[in-house]
């Protein structure tokens, strides 16, 4: 695999670099990864596309397609590409209304979605946006997977209960089904909690083995010899052979304002999931891992998935999992896995006529409830309240809005929630630790020496237009405090940056203090600070020699002046 600082066209075609030193023995562990992943993808692509309100096969192409795309541009070794359940779930929120009841024109927006996808990625490639993901908190990353959980679990219970359902949120599903209750299908709600509870503990019992194709397997050999289809358990229905056929998307079936919030919350779902779980594989087999690559990666598989008509995709950790575990080495065992499914699609499609919904669901629902993290949740509160309201933000808006503008407005509240911390930097007001020449915060450390006549403060933060006016008026609180002030000293040694209005707010600070005839110095400033500084003429109004020493250096000449005056 290529490094990302590697130069030439290596770097933009991953497979020139993992060819190069492929090991034939490396084969047979890519061959059984890729086999055991087309087994975990057939049931998980069945279910999602029902999730996404798409016919089965559909879910099959994106696993097929995806992998192939994956496999020619994306940095990954052991990364997998398919459907995925909070993608899936956006889809059937968002395109059901624009494509208004119309089955056909339903599919043609689900294609177009993953083109449009597609072509975000390459931009974003292209003017190197991996850095405005990073803008998405882990704490925002929390609350809305617990929200597309819930969701997701929400919408899937109908069919393990064997009722109608319906309602456009996560209430007014609940709602719904409460008020469905009374005719729960206990046939249908039987099947799906056998499921269920075979899918759950097999998972538990035999990791990393494909339990859910031999759940599939036992439900529609049990379906067809005990006849449930005829006794009103509903089944999947014949699925057509074939491979997927290929074609340009349909474009121009929505406006580009209709079309762009989807792409951009699939994309932004899609970069993050796919870029965590292929950090987490990279560093555990001591490889690297380019994260602008990635878009590229993840743009193919999208382009190659909308021409074959499947609806957006993305690399997820559950199918990572499976690949990692079975020894995939290269992305080899997503091509193979892409050519059993193929195989599948074309002979063995007619074996899954019985397969029961019910199944399906349970698989939904076996694959999602790990994404209600509650005990990160807990943790958040009882170790930082300001990223648990974040991720209760995340979780609500899911909730009441759904995925779509869900993660959009967790995006936002992402982006919100680091300017409120940047507004409100920590800012140590610095005594002397006994016996030395060291200064500390003196609200953290009882034991320290307060200064007399003097006030040294330290902005923990860069000073920035959005915190300066919360600096300035900070100090002069403390400065109203404190009697008999000679000298005010400011130490920039924990501040990287300075903008123009932190450069302002210095001289309000230095023009205050000169009405009280009170000095004020500068220390602990770095290089590209003090060039602003001097931009900026603090250099004539402050000691610009100061700029480079101690604060000890400083609160000593003091010292030692006022001594003089005493004497």
């Amino acid at each position: 695999m290529s490094a990302p600082s590697e130069p030439g066209w290596i770097r933009f075609f991953p497979p020139a670099g993992w060819l190069g030193f492929y090991r034939r023995e490396w084969f047979s562990s890519d061959a059984v990864a890729g086999v055991t992943l087309a087994a975990y993808a057939i049931p998980v692509s069945l279910a999602y596309a029902a999730l996404a309100g798409l016919p089965p096969q559909i879910g099959v192409y994106g696993y097929m397609l995806g992998g192939i795309g994956y496999a020619l541009l994306g940095s990954s070794r052991q990364l997998a590409i398919g459907p995925t359940s909070a993608i899936s779930l956006m889809i059937a929120g968002t395109v059901g209304a624009l494509a208004g009841g119309d089955a056909i024109r339903y599919a043609q927006i689900a294609s177009l979605a993953a083109f449009a996808v597609a072509v975000l990625c390459f931009i974003a490639w292209l003017f190197k946006l991996s850095v405005l993901v990073r803008l998405v908190s882990d704490s925002i990353l929390v609350g809305f997977k617990a929200g597309a959980g819930l969701t997701i679990i929400m919408s899937q219970l109908p069919s393990l209960l064997g009722v109608a359902g319906g309602g456009h949120n996560f209430f007014d599903r609940a709602i719904k089904l409460a008020g469905q209750l009374g005719t729960v299908n206990l046939l249908v709600l039987a099947v799906g909690a056998v499921a269920l509870l075979l899918l759950l503990f097999g998972e538990r019992l035999l990791p990393g083995k494909p339990v859910g194709i031999t759940i599939v397997a036992l439900a529609i050999g049990t379906a067809t010899l005990l006849g449930l289809p005829a006794l009103g358990v509903p089944v999947t229905g014949k699925i057509p052979e074939g491979l997927p056929a290929l074609g340009i998307p349909t474009l121009g079936l929505l406006d580009f304002d209709d079309l762009f919030p989807l792409a951009a919350g699939c994309i932004l779902l899609a970069y993050i999931e796919g870029v965590s779980a292929a950090r987490s594989f990279a560093a555990k087999h001591g490889y690297p891992l380019d994260v602008r690559q990635e878009f590229l990666g993840l743009g193919a598989a999208n382009l190659v998935v909308a021409f074959g008509h499947g609806y957006p995709v993305a690399g997820g950790l559950s199918q990572s999992a499976v690949n990692d575990s079975a020894g995939a080495r290269t992305p080899l065992a997503l091509v193979i896995c892409s050519v059993t499914l193929g195989l599948c699609l074309l002979f063995f499609t007619g074996l899954l006529t019985n397969l029961p919904k019910a199944v399906l669901a349970a698989i939904v629902f076996a694959a999602v409830y790990k994404l209600v993290d509650v005990r990160a949740l807990v943790r958040m509160w009882q170790v930082s309240r300001i990223d648990f309201y974040a991720a209760t933000i995340a979780l609500v808006s899911v909730l009441l809005l759904g995925i779509l503008q869900g993660v959009l407005l967790a995006s936002i509240a992402s982006i919100l929630l680091l300017l409120a911390r940047a507004s409100r930097p920590n800012i140590a007001f610095l005594g002397r630790l006994p016996g030395s020449g060291r200064y500390s915060d003196s609200s953290r450390h009882a034991d320290v020496e307060p200064l007399i006549g003097a006030i040294a403060f330290r902005p923990e933060a860069s000073l920035l237009y959005i915190n300066a006016e919360t600096i300035l008026d900070t100090v002069l609180i403390a400065l109203r405090r404190a009697p008999e002030i000679r000298l005010v000293v400011c130490d920039l040694s924990a501040s990287p940056y300075i903008d123009l209005a932190g450069a302002r707010m210095l001289h309000d600070l230095y023009d205050e203090l000169a009405a009280r005839k009170i000095m004020f110095s500068i220390v602990g400033a770095h290089a590209q600070l003090r060039d602003l500084l001097r931009a900026e003429g603090l250099a004539e109004r402050t000691d610009s020699g100061q700029w480079l020493r101690s604060l000890d250096s400083v609160l000593g000449d003091e010292q030692a002046v006022t001594a003089q005056r005493t004497a």
